[in-house]
């Protein structure tokens, strides 16, 4: 079947079929197929928040969920999210433009001395894809790189990833250095990577430890929805 052709089928979809179409052109990770069906949405009238949260937050979250059952793995949850990439690509310059209202915003970066990226990069992905801001400071990141970004971003979440024993310890002193400097509650502290536990992640002050980039997810928006139900309390 030709691109025209592709094209001219998903144009003939209504509102609700489109949006379960661009479900599954997510989890098959089709990147032009959901660029094709943002641009539709907009010729349609849609706004590109509702575009954000009802199709593409929408396709993420059955792939967050099947990744975390264990049904995915890591290779299409990567090609899910740069297809989903794709159709932020598109939406971002709109959203800036009406002001849109995100989930929230996170920085998150590899601990100094380790470069392993893959689950960091996975998180970053998945986070975008829920809705969050999301500043990647990449790997082998210095305590002060941390906090030169907490200053200039002001996100509400911190993650740090760690793949080996030996960077591990890093993440308890950014913690620590938070604390010194009396900044360590005004973050949502989430830590990662294959060597931590729940038990290393209560030891070193983290909120809470996330095991791979779906509960990550899960976990950013039960304290994001904490932190908002506080402020209105």
């Amino acid at each position: 079947m030709s691109d025209q052709e592709d094209d001219l089928i998903l144009s003939e979809l209504d509102d609700e079929e489109l949006v379960q179409q661009m479900f599954d052109d997510l989890y098959d990770g089709m990147r032009e197929e959901i660029e094709e069906s943002v641009n539709i949405l907009l010729e349609r009238g849609w706004i590109p928040y509702d575009i954000l949260t009802k199709a593409l937050v929408g396709g993420m979250t059955i792939v967050g969920h099947d990744f975390r059952d264990g049904i995915l793995f890591v290779p299409e949850v990567l090609l899910a999210a740069n297809a989903m990439k794709g159709g932020m690509a598109i939406l971002k310059p709109l959203l800036a433009e009406t002001g849109a209202p995100r989930m929230g915003k996170m920085v998150i970066g590899t601990v100094k001395g380790d470069i392993h990226d893959i689950g960091k990069n996975l998180v970053s992905m998945m986070m975008e894809g829920a809705g969050f801001e999301v500043v990647d400071l990449g790997i082998n990141n210095a305590v002060e790189a941390y906090l030169e970004a907490l200053e200039t971003e002001q996100p509400d979440i911190l993650g740090m990833s760690a793949l080996l024993t030996t960077t591990m310890p890093y993440m308890k002193v950014v913690i620590d250095t938070l604390i010194e400097q009396g900044k360590r509650d005004d973050y949502i502290v989430l830590v990662g990577g294959a060597p931590l536990n729940e038990e290393f992640g209560k030891a070193i002050g983290a909120d809470a430890y996330c095991r791979d980039a779906a509960v990550a997810v899960e976990t950013a928006k039960d304290f994001i929805a904490r932190k908002h139900n506080q402020l209105s309390a």
